[in-house]
């Protein structure tokens, strides 16, 4: 609203400042902290008075007896709220990947307070039905991959070259294309192509086979980071501290692939248009932040699923806009370990079930929890379980944990930005 505002009055004064995305990027920022960590209190009384809280915690897990029950839960809504109110003031609504990343917020929000109204008002534990999250999933996947595929204005530009020419910059590009290619980690002047796998279809077959491939892989990457970021919201300022981290390394990788300047000096494909993602993703890590106020330890309000997927998915479709969907297994290392040690842990304890043995990785999962845990917690519920993981016999807070994934993410972070250095 206001960056439309300033755009029709562009020659009022101080205007022009509108015009600049690191100035909307930072004010978004602001705003959204501001709003998140204002309307965070006022949402938790809310949410007090009307008795919506957690009912699925168990406190005889936790070594340390921190009490989870009755603390409010769907405090997504205000992360989501707060990003919206600094992105719709600063943000240029008519930009395509604006437009994704305001759709990816809507349909996972929906999808998540979905799941939460149901676990919250219905007390049925279970949620929303596994195979409509799928679909929701699965549907923003077609969104993206479809709409980067048809629309004229997805484009992206492979290579391109600032000159000074007569103390004039001269901007040289290759040709404004539709394509599949993405960026490889480490590799320089080398950019993989998707449609390269299927040269055995023919020179006109093999395109088509390579978008098919690139929307598939995209509702792929959509479902496997929102999952992700759901798994790993169990403690207190977990899931909110990694993301915002990831945002924060996101913002840079945008900055980059929407500036010819940064695009040139480290080589990586130009995307016009994407650097409007700066000015979402700033609004998204500041009501990241302005939300820890509240859900750090100990935690006031939990953002519950309608946070936890909308905060995946945003990670997801960022980086494929930015054609940087092959970084995400570093970027959100994390998020990986977490559903990796959920899908093990679950394979590991069917295969051994079918032999009359009770075999875990794990003392339990996701893989945060196991630091908690204690090898005595799982035999009282289960006293013929085998637990091939034990760790050690002295359990950390939860605080600690958490600090400690944090600060493995912001190592992953700083790695993947230095990948674009490294090639």
């Amino acid at each position: 609203m206001i960056y439309s505002l300033f755009n029709h009055f562009n020659d009022v004064l101080g205007a022009r400042l509108f015009t600049y995305i690191s100035f909307r990027a930072i004010l978004a920022g602001v705003i959204a902290l501001l709003v998140s960590v204002f309307f965070g209190d006022y949402f938790i009384n809310l949410l007090k008075r009307r008795n919506i809280s957690e009912t699925q915690r168990d406190e005889k897990l936790d070594p340390f007896n921190v009490a989870k029950k009755g603390v409010p839960t769907m405090g997504g809504i205000v992360i989501i709220a707060s990003m919206l109110i600094a992105v719709l003031l600063l943000g240029n609504l008519t930009n395509i990947y604006m437009i994704l990343m305001l759709a990816t917020t809507l349909i996972l929000g929906t999808l998540g307070f979905a799941d939460d109204y149901i676990k919250t008002f219905r007390h049925n534990k279970d949620g929303l039905n596994g195979w409509i999250k799928i679909a929701g999933q699965v549907l923003l996947g077609l969104i993206i991959g479809l709409t980067l595929r048809y629309s004229p204005v997805t484009t992206m530009n492979e290579v391109v070259e600032t000159r000074i020419e007569n103390n004039v910059e001269v901007v040289y590009k290759t040709p404004d294309v539709k394509s599949t290619r993405t960026t490889i980690p480490f590799i320089k002047n080398h950019n993989a192509n998707y449609a390269d796998m299927f040269r055995f279809l023919g020179e006109e077959n093999m395109y088509r086979a390579g978008w098919i491939f690139f929307v598939l892989l995209t509702i792929f990457v959509v479902a496997a980071v929102s999952n992700g970021a759901n798994l790993n919201d169990g403690m207190d300022g977990m899931c909110a501290g990694n993301s915002a981290i990831i945002g924060i390394a996101l913002i840079v990788l945008a900055y980059v692939s929407g500036s010819t300047v940064w695009a040139d000096y480290f080589d990586v494909m130009y995307i016009p248009g994407s650097e409007e993602l700066v000015v979402f993703l700033a609004a998204f890590v500041g009501a990241l932040l302005g939300f820890l106020w509240w859900n750090g330890f100990p935690a006031q309000v939990f953002m519950g699923d309608t946070g936890s997927l909308t905060i995946g998915g945003i990670i997801a479709v960022s980086a494929i806009i930015i054609h940087k969907e092959l970084l995400i297994p570093i970027l959100c290392g994390v998020f990986l370990m977490e559903s990796v040690s959920v899908i093990l842990q679950t394979q590991v304890y069917k295969f051994y079930k079918k032999r009359n043995r009770h075999v875990r990785i794990w003392k339990r999962t996701p893989l945060h929890d196991h630091f908690r845990t204690s090898v005595e917690q799982v035999l009282n519920i289960d006293p013929t379980c085998q637990i091939i993981f034990k760790g050690r016999t002295k359990l950390d807070h939860e605080q600690k944990i958490v600090l400690r994934f944090c600060l493995v993410t912001l190592i992953l972070a700083a790695f993947t930005i230095l990948t674009l250095k490294i090639r």
